[in-house]
């Protein structure tokens, strides 16, 4: 492999399967299968159950959400805890919020905090902008029913990966432009915010492991409907990159890997808050690729989720350790 990766990652690519989103019937089964194999998590210390919230439209079908719910007695600080809602990748076409459990669990616990986990409809068969309009429908019923779940409304972060951050990042757009719960911060992790798919990293990553130009394109085909993508009819709430005004939006946290197509338009969109007066932490992980987090072994990646802990106590402000890091920008 021509990228210099961090070593056990590189040890790692060799075990994983390719994501293949030509044959996407394939594609959903094979993930289907590594999380029904998967060991059961620890939810020692947390109650997890699903629920669902009313479609944000007349006539739209109910949101499954998962919500974790802190019950240990562990040193909480007094009153209502902050709140992480979640929103999990897959390029629009695949994945649940069993996808990211683990790490959902692992919030509620050393937050420690609510969370909410929207079980979002899928591309192609629901396109733009389906799966955004869940995710707002699961906002508001956080925020409608915060008192009941021990969670505070005005305290409530967006946590996205890949396309659950792209989606996390129009949600940020749509509520501060249409109203809505007030959002305390965001966090985004790998986002895919840009269908154009013209930026440096966009065009020469077509070989890196779990993510590449042709599954971004093919992503971007499905959530947007054929040939729509790269037209100039495109909304910034589906892809963010495009918005023309970023003032007023929620302080971000932007996690990037170095070789992942959407490596570029991250930076951009950081770089392009940061202009618009918007507080931005952004944190750059050498010998990365796209979904690195889940070699869960990997130094590299529990210091992905160590920075995501502490960059979501610092936004929702609820102390412990790291709660005053507000570096700008790091390697």
């Amino acid at each position: 492999m021509r990228y210099a990766l961090d070593p056990e990652l590189a040890a790692a690519v060799a075990l994983m399967a390719e994501v293949d989103l030509s044959d996407l019937g394939a594609a959903r089964a094979a993930q289907a299968a590594e999380l029904a194999s998967a060991p059961a998590a620890d939810e020692s210390g947390v109650r997890v159950r699903d629920v669902r919230a009313p479609g944000f439209a007349q006539g739209a079908p109910e949101v499954p959400l998962r919500v974790y719910t802190p019950t240990a007695p562990t040193p909480t600080p007094p009153g209502p805890l902050p709140a992480v809602y979640a929103l999990h990748g897959g390029g629009f076409v695949l994945g649940s919020p069993q996808v990211d459990h683990d790490t959902h669990l692992r919030f509620c616990r050393e937050l420690p905090a609510v969370v909410v986990s929207a079980d979002y409809r899928l591309a192609p068969e629901h396109p733009y902008p389906a799966a955004l309009d869940d995710c707002r429908a699961g906002l508001y019923w956080l925020a409608a029913n915060a008192a009941g779940l021990g969670a505070d409304p005005a305290r409530i972060g967006l946590w996205g990966d890949s396309a659950g951050a792209g989606l996390a990042a129009g949600l940020a757009l749509l509520t501060r432009d249409r109203g809505g719960p007030p959002i305390r911060c965001q966090y985004l992790q790998s986002p895919a915010l840009d269908d154009r798919l013209a930026t440096p990293s966009a065009r020469e990553f077509t070989d890196t492991p779990v993510w590449h130009r042709r599954n971004a394109r093919l992503s971007w085909e499905a959530y947007l409907g054929p040939g729509t993508a790269g037209s100039p009819d495109v909304s910034p709430y589906a892809a963010p990159a495009r918005a023309a005004d970023l003032a007023g939006l929620p302080p971000a946290y932007v996690a990037v890997m170095e070789f992942d197509p959407l490596r570029d338009e991250a930076l951009g969109y950081a770089q392009a808050l940061a202009a618009a007066g918007v507080p931005v932490q952004l944190r750059f992980y050498p010998g990365t690729f796209h979904g690195a987090v889940g070699v869960a072994h990997a130094p590299v990646a529990r210091r992905i989720l160590a920075d995501a802990g502490t960059a979501l106590r610092a936004g929702l402000g609820t102390g412990g350790p790291g709660a005053d890091d507000h570096g700008d920008e790091q390697g």
